[in-house]
């Protein structure tokens, strides 16, 4: 695939909605003992429509069921942690396709409810099989119901890198005039690292992409995956990351609590966990390819704004 740093071409057939997705601002993070040779960047993707990341995603997934002809006619099925399937939900209505989406039980409230309020048909799993769970349901009932249900399948659908190659790449290539050198993302589906990566090193090959995961497969990051201990997205290819690093729970916690008193940024916890990754290799003295002062930038996938009961129940801990 040949990059290119002109955004995609937006059908007119579309709906209005669809062309909101990303084109996400960067936001400058000071981060404790940052100083001024670091200089470190949020991809704020909450911005998109539906609050998340996962837009991207689910906008070229449903392109692509559109295109081969099975949607609207059945019903798009996949599973998810939570924001695919918010994602799904609204851009699907949008586009008048019916979502059916297999959700660990222990999402949180504020994404149970915003599923209902765009009307997607949500089939909860076993909480303590994670998304794992969810992957097996949703293969089930493809296999069970194929004239219901077009699997979508994001774990192993090209669809959700090639979201990323073709805009997050390219718009963090031009918002940093090409001087990023570290990219920094958490690992669930890994479409967000694998895409945005492969486009970023096309352009700088000595870019380092940072994979973040949880630092024991029991946790309480909603949408990030340990890898080891997990069922294996099919468009995860570890040997284009150059570094991964684990961060627990409490610590991706602590983090959420300090961006939100010190910076007004309240993020979800997966982000947390990515920026509780960058201060470490701040602090270790991260470098450029040239041993130049480094340039990084954080996916943010989502606000916290959908985690805020969860918020409140560690406020009273």
């Amino acid at each position: 695939m040949k990059a290119t740093l002109e955004p995609p071409r937006v059908s007119a057939k579309e709906p209005a909605v669809w062309q909101l997705v990303g084109n996400t601002p960067l936001i400058p993070l000071d981060l404790p003992g940052n100083g001024e040779r670091h200089r470190v960047f949020l991809k704020a993707e909450w911005q998109n429509p539906s609050g998340s990341v996962k837009d991207r995603p689910a906008r070229e997934i449903l392109r692509a069921g559109f295109r081969e002809g099975a949607l609207p006619g059945r019903r798009l099925l996949d599973a998810s942690s939570g924001n695919t399937a918010i994602g799904y939900a609204l851009l699907g209505a949008a586009a008048g396709a019916g979502v059916t989406v297999c959700v660990p039980a222990n999402a949180s409230v504020e994404r149970r409810k915003l599923l209902a309020v765009f009307g997607a048909e949500v089939i909860q799993t076993d909480p303590l099989e994670g998304s794992d769970g969810a992957i097996r349901r949703a293969r089930e009932l493809a296999q069970s119901q194929p004239d219901r249900f077009w699997y979508a399948d994001q774990y192993g659908n090209p669809a959700n890198p090639r979201s990323h190659y073709s805009t997050t790449g390219p718009e963090i290539w031009r918002a940093t005039g090409g001087t990023v050198t570290h990219l920094v993302a958490g690992i669930g589906t890994s479409g967000t690292l694998m895409g945005t990566g492969k486009f970023l090193k096309e352009k700088r090959p000595e870019i380092q992409l940072v994979a973040v995961e949880p630092d024991s497969s029991f946790h309480g990051l909603e949408g990030l995956k340990r890898m080891d201990a997990a069922i294996v997205p099919p468009i995860y290819h570890p040997s284009s990351v150059d570094r991964t690093l684990f961060v627990s729970t409490e610590d991706a916690e602590a983090m959420v609590r300090l961006l939100a008193a010190r910076d007004g940024l309240f993020v979800g916890w997966s982000t947390g966990a990515a920026v509780a990754a960058v201060e470490r290799l701040v602090r270790g003295g991260a470098r450029g390819p040239d041993g130049e002062n480094p340039v990084v930038v954080v996916i943010a996938p989502d606000g916290g704004q959908r985690y805020l009961s969860e918020f409140q129940r560690l406020q009273q801990t």
